[in-house]
């Protein structure tokens, strides 16, 4: 077994993928804010292709907000920043490379004026994050910015940095006072309209440090919004074990589908890599992308999650080879996600949505139903509400959406075998609990629902949906729902 190093690189199994190109002529192009499993098995990787066409100056710097980001910083630093990728066909095949695009890490809590001074650096032309869907700390029913996590409202009150937020603005203030052009600032995080929510953020914050700022950051500043696309468990035991299956003694590798996406507004005001030449789609506008990846495959995840659980389900795979569930998603998917769409220019959405189902049902990666209820609550009202919304207006049935909505609550009650995980939880079952004096009490809870969640027709389904899952079971519910079989 070799333990992974850039002086062990040769040694490994010439099967192994290893860098292509020079990691001591490669700078920092690009600042990474968030470098969890997504990050790297997606931008990660692509920057790692890219730079073995000959440009080195694009190369990363992760940034770890987090104390419990020192094993991510220990890692890293053993292993000279690299890890192993293990890309999985739906077949079983293992692709497996190492990845040498993160060149420099920088955990924040110990070393935030260093984090400060490499993103007011003229060198750092883009800043990317993966914050998650609740780290923006913008309401999703208003638009405005209301930050709930702990980090960020304590940079509002100090002059040291320790958010995303609160490094971004400090670094864009300290470019402008210098006169180096701003930095254009990336979300690849599985928001609709991530590039106008990341601008919120960073606007709203700004706002209340410096109205000044704020109005320049408007002005200057470039937002692309993007859509990214991989299925990425957690760092694991088989994560490492199909690393060692490779002869690489790993202590932070990654297991992923093979399938890969990422499409971006191409809004770059200085400069950016021409990933175009390793897969990534260059668009003037993504929106169409983004809500097609956004309904048919996240809320999806989200239906198949609660509905997966309340049936006895514990991994993604097993759930989505269940014909039932399978014809609840499709049906889902082409009566109630689909209608909401756009057209999506070169995209049949049918066969996409079961491409999407396929991807699910693969067990090569497993995936666990637990891992896609974590932060419910951000994900239901980015992911499923949107559609809701969209439904009302059109004035279709949404008989689905609000038996996905009733299976979501049941779990937040404690009827399934994982317990819930939402920094909203306090508040989400207090909800839940007037539940049964005050029907539909949930959907008063505006954090997720805003003002939608007093619509009539919406509490109607909401009800019966409800209603029929408690007294009955999963199975009649689907059947209540027209979902019926495969």
């Amino acid at each position: 077994m070799t333990p992974l190093s850039a002086r062990t690189l040769p040694r490994l199994d010439g099967r192994v993928a290893v860098p292509r190109y020079d990691r001591d002529r490669v700078s920092v192009g690009i600042v990474h804010i968030g470098p969890g499993a997504f990050h790297r098995a997606h931008q990660a990787m692509y920057l790692d292709s890219y730079l073995a066409t000959g440009d080195p100056s694009w190369g990363i710097c992760t940034v770890g907000l987090l104390q419990a980001d020192t094993t991510v910083r220990d890692v890293l630093d053993q292993q000279d920043g690299l890890y192993t990728l293990v890309s999985v066909s739906p077949d079983g095949h293992e692709d497996v490379r190492v990845i040498g695009s993160i060149v420099q890490h920088l955990h924040a809590p110990d070393r935030p004026a260093a984090v400060l001074d490499l993103l007011t650096r003229p060198t750092t032309r883009i800043v990317t994050m993966t914050i998650t869907e609740g780290g923006y700390g913008v309401d999703d029913s208003t638009g405005e910015f209301e930050p709930s996590d702990a980090l960020t409202r304590a940079d509002l009150r100090s002059a040291v940095p320790a958010s995303a937020l609160g490094f971004i603005v400090a670094a864009l203030g300290a470019r402008r006072k210098a006169g180096t052009p701003p930095f254009a600032v990336v979300s690849c995080d599985n928001i609709q309209g991530n590039g106008h929510v990341a601008a919120s953020a960073v606007t709203g914050f700004a706002a209340r440090r410096d109205p000044e700022l704020a109005a320049w950051i408007r002005s200057n500043v470039s937002f692309p919004s993007s859509m990214v696309d991989r299925i990425t468990p957690r760092t694991d035991e088989a994560a490492r074990g199909a690393a060692r299956r490779h002869g690489i003694d790993d202590r932070w590798p990654i297991r992923a589908e093979s399938f890969a996406q990422w499409v971006c507004e191409d809004r770059f005001s200085e400069g950016r890599p021409e990933l175009e030449r390793v897969g990534v789609q260059w668009v003037s506008d993504v929106e169409p992308y983004e809500k097609l990846k956004l309904r048919l495959l996240n809320s999806s995840h989200q239906a198949l999650a609660y509905l997966g659980l309340l049936s006895g389900y514990e991994h993604v795979h097993a759930a989505c080879r269940d014909p039932l569930l399978v014809g609840f998603l499709r049906g889902y998917q082409r009566e109630e996600a689909a209608p909401t769409l756009p057209p999506v220019p070169g995209i049949d959405v049918g066969a996409y949505g079961d491409q999407v189902l396929a991807r699910f049902a693969g067990d090569a990666v497993p995936d666990t139903l637990a891992r896609l209820t974590v932060d419910g609550s951000d994900r239901v009202g980015k992911f499923l509400v949107p559609v809701i919304a969209d439904l009302l207006a059109q004035g279709r049935e949404l008989r689905r959406s609000a038996l996905v909505l009733a299976a979501w609550t049941l779990h937040l009650d404690g009827r399934t075998a994982v317990a819930p995980v939402d920094r909203r939880l306090a508040g989400l079952r207090d909800a839940v609990a007037q539940e049964r004096t005050e029907p539909g009490a949930v959907l008063g809870f505006r954090p997720v629902f805003g003002e939608l969640g007093s619509d009539p027709t919406l509490r109607r389904s909401y009800l019966e949906a409800r209603k029929v899952l408690t007294e009955r079971d999963v199975r009649n519910a689907i059947a209540w729902s027209g979902a019926g079989g495969s």
